[in-house]
């Protein structure tokens, strides 16, 4: 299997601020991301050879006519995803693949979801009356915050915390998370909390807490991609990333059914985590990271994606936690951008935003807030979707160019 590594570049990124966007609709959030890119890029519209949209929500859209349409592309293949959470990811793995395969020269990547004006709070119920490859016609069988507070409480269980202990430890993940979003101007949540605010917070499925959950809300997001031999053409200065690795894996569904299935596991994440290493060539994934924006739907998710990902041992999240190797100046900081938790998470946008994050600290431009930092190489984006037991997770890895 030929490698990916280092063939397609990404030569101008857009994202609009996350939140409840009242006056924005789809077609807004659309053409301001994209008009951002294309002015980072240089380019137009009439450029694009082809296009990638990812969206999650069908009751706007449902076809990639909403992208031809809100940027008045002529007539070029455009391809409509829908991956849940992994969207994001998605929409830039096709692109990419696409390119590499010289299929074309120039392309966009666009993902985006308006979940406010969806007319109910949160995402729903899991599989509410519909088909589920299991149960077939399922019933209701919890929503994903439910799901997450099982994977909590059995960490807990597995690694000997107290309930105090446990909370407390996640506590400090949203805290870390609020203080990186407090100094990001397209974050949604710009407000810095303590320990005790989150250990006070209602409760909404035991151990966690309001403040432990993003929330759900509006934005878009967008990258310019070409194949990197190119990529000086709309970027003389070299200040472009490039794709090291980028994958997609789908679990079989099974955790719910299986005994031996303990939920502190992203199963899912380890394969597409070893899978993109392997592509990136990286050996040593905390050594050789500058950055890592995982998928912190809630704060339990953070801490169990780290070590999934190798990233942390197993089982030693608690001590990254509490010297702050996951911070700023730490040893790895996690989710520098503020995360899902400051952002919210419109599903379809939140993979492009991971890696916009990271192209801004590449070029030095995340200096608002003192956010910006230092040596900047290497960084890795990470989409999940689903509840545990059944995920689909889409791990990117993109870094600073190959030397010539």
């Amino acid at each position: 299997m030929e490698s990916i590594k280092d063939k397609v570049a990404i030569v101008g990124m857009g994202c609009t601020p996350f939140g409840e966007l009242w006056d924005k609709d789809p077609i807004d959030m659309i053409v301001d991301a994209a008009t951002e890119a294309f002015e980072d890029a240089g380019v137009e519209a009439k450029d694009m050879q082809a296009a990638w949209v990812g969206y999650t929500v069908a009751d706007t859209a449902m076809t990639g006519i909403i992208l031809s349409s809100a940027l008045q592309l002529q007539f070029i293949p455009v391809t409509r995803v829908e991956n849940a959470c992994g969207t994001g990811a998605d929409i830039i793995r096709g692109a990419t693949l696409a390119l590499a395969s010289k299929a074309y020269d120039l392309v966009l990547a666009v993902g985006w979801d308006k979940l406010k004006d969806a007319g109910y709070g949160g995402i729903g119920q899991a599989y509410p009356g519909k088909w589920h490859p299991v149960y077939g016609a399922a019933p209701e069988i919890g929503g994903a915050v439910a799901r997450y507070a099982l994977a909590a409480t059995r960490y807990f269980s597995k690694y000997s915390l107290s309930p105090d202990e446990g909370k407390r430890m996640l506590a400090k993940i949203s805290v870390k998370s609020h203080h990186n979003g407090a100094r990001n101007p397209k974050a949604w949540l710009q407000r810095e909390i303590t320990v005790e605010e989150v250990l006070n917070a209602p409760l909404i499925a035991w151990p966690l807490g309001l403040l432990d959950c993003c929330g759900v809300n509006d934005g878009a997001s967008a990258a310019i991609l070409c194949r990197t031999e190119d990529a000086r053409t709309y970027r003389p200065n070299g200040d472009y990333i490039t794709i090291k690795g980028a994958t997609v894996a789908c679990g079989p569904g099974w955790g719910k059914e299986r005994l031996t299935y303990d939920f502190t596991t992203w199963e899912e994440t380890e394969a597409a985590g070893k899978a993109v290493f392997e592509m990136a060539g990286i050996k040593d994934a905390r050594k050789e990271l500058s950055m890592a924006e995982v998928h912190d739907c809630f704060s339990i998710a953070e801490l169990i994606a780290v070590e999934s990902l190798g990233i942390c041992e197993k089982g030693h999240a608690r001590e990254d936690i509490e010297s702050g190797a996951w911070e700023q100046d730490g040893e790895i900081p996690v989710n520098i951008s503020g995360g899902l938790k400051s952002f919210g998470h419109p599903a379809g946008a939140s993979g492009g935003r991971e890696i916009y994050e990271f192209y801004k600290q590449f070029q030095g431009k995340a200096e608002y807030g003192s956010r910006q930092l230092k040596d900047v190489k290497l960084g890795l984006t990470h989409n999940q979707g689903g509840h545990p037991g059944n995920f689909v997770c889409g791990v990117t890895v993109v870094g600073e160019p190959p030397s010539s």
